[in-house]
């Protein structure tokens, strides 16, 4: 197994000289941790070089407090630290002059998923432009992303379908890191950006070849596997259609009272999607849809990540979903996150083109084949940020 050192052990390696004699302002979340679990505030402050003047954090908070989506949290001051601890999912969600008025350098130390729908990567986008805006120089601490760096999928946000979910146009499943996505989202935004990479770290690595410890990032994101399937599997959240939140493997699991178990997961196995096959199953969740109350559905099993192909499943699912139950299957309605008017599912695939072709009931392949050309696209514009090789 190879040995990655994260861009938050690297920049200890290096002793912290960026951010020597500095007003430091760190957004992290639960998963901001180094190799032997110290959490990205600890080893700020306790560095002797720069002085931690704030926190910020993402959706779910800074520890991963809140479960669900649309759960907004507050500000608070941190009683180990003595700091502040800014909200950036709650009245806000872009750093406001006054939450920076005593930060000379924003480090972000954030570990995301590899989908454009997860939103910590549009927490970073909104922390570059209020950085560039005030004068505040931003550190992009760089982690793997879980799912690898080479496979693409799915398509990107049109500019009227931009959301919180989708602030530019970011392939479905982008294969960058979050270091990466930074210096993308900076051609246009300008900001003091210094990227610190990674060590060791390669792009067909998956997680659990790094070396690095698994915390999760999200409370509903527990395991790699979750990460491996959320990308398609996250379009569920534009119906009323379980994804399995409230049980103990959300992503992995759908259903809802209506569905029939053996019938779906027949339908689906015959679809014949590449490394991944179907087993029906039971499910009562304890929150979010369908609380309390007995679900049908299936589980999805990775059985050849390699070739597994998480958005094409996911499309694969709204397919035989409306093909089954037309007079029970429902696009979720807004609000949703932040965005009140468009469907939530338009927002989450990046435009209303998916939606009309489960509607129209286009065949699978067809669905596919429409985002292959934006797959060609979003390619050949992300070389131009790639630092790791294959």
């Amino acid at each position: 197994m190879a040995t990655v050192s994260t861009g938050l052990q690297e920049l200890q390696r290096r002793r912290l000289g960026v951010l020597r004699g500095r007003r430091i302002g760190l957004v992290c979340h639960a998963a901001s941790v180094d190799r032997s679990l110290a959490h990205a505030a600890e080893v700020l402050a306790a560095c002797g070089t720069g002085h931690l003047v704030a926190l910020f954090g993402p959706q779910h908070g800074i520890g991963g407090e809140t479960e669900a989506n649309m759960v907004e949290w507050s500000g608070y001051r941190d009683r180990r630290l003595g700091i502040p601890v800014h909200s950036l999912y709650g009245k806000v969600r872009k750093p406001t002059p006054r939450m920076l008025r005593n930060v000379e350098v924003l480090v972000v130390d954030l570990q995301d998923v590899g989908c454009k729908v997860y939103t910590y990567i549009w927490t970073l986008f909104l922390v570059l432009q209020a950085a560039s805006e005030n004068g505040v120089k931003v550190v992009v601490l760089d982690r793997p992303n879980p799912i690898g760096g080479v496979l693409l999928e799915g398509g990107t946000t049109l500019e009227e379908y931009r959301s919180f979910v989708g602030l530019r146009a970011v392939l479905h499943r982008h294969g960058l890191t979050i270091a990466e996505l930074a210096l993308l989202f900076n051609e246009e935004i300008g900001a003091d950006l210094e990227v610190v990479e990674m060590r060791g770290w390669r792009r067909s690595m998956w997680f659990d070849q790094t070396g690095l410890p698994w915390v999760a990032p999200s409370p509903n994101m527990p395991t790699l596997t979750a990460a491996t399937i959320y990308p398609g599997t996250v379009l569920l959240e534009g119906t009323n259609c379980s994804e399995g939140r409230g049980t103990t493997r959300p992503f992995q699991l759908f259903g809802a009272p209506w569905v029939d178990g053996d019938r779906v997961a027949k339908r689906l196995n015959d679809f014949r999607l590449p490394g991944v096959r179907f087993r029906p199953c039971t499910f009562v969740p304890w929150f979010d849809k369908y609380h309390g109350k007995l679900c049908q559905g299936a589980e999805i099993h990775v059985v050849d990540r390699r070739s597994f192909r998480p958005y094409r499943t996911g499309v694969a699912i709204l397919r035989a979903l409306w093909e089954m139950y037309p007079s029970k299957v429902r696009w979720r309605q807004p609000p949703y996150e932040y965005e009140a008017t468009k469907l939530p599912i338009d927002i989450i695939s990046g435009s209303d083109r998916l939606r009309r072709q489960i509607e129209d009931g286009e065949r699978l392949a067809k669905i596919v084949a429409s985002w292959t050309g934006e797959e060609r696209r979003f390619s050949r514009l992300r070389a131009r940020y790639l630092m790791y090789r294959a």
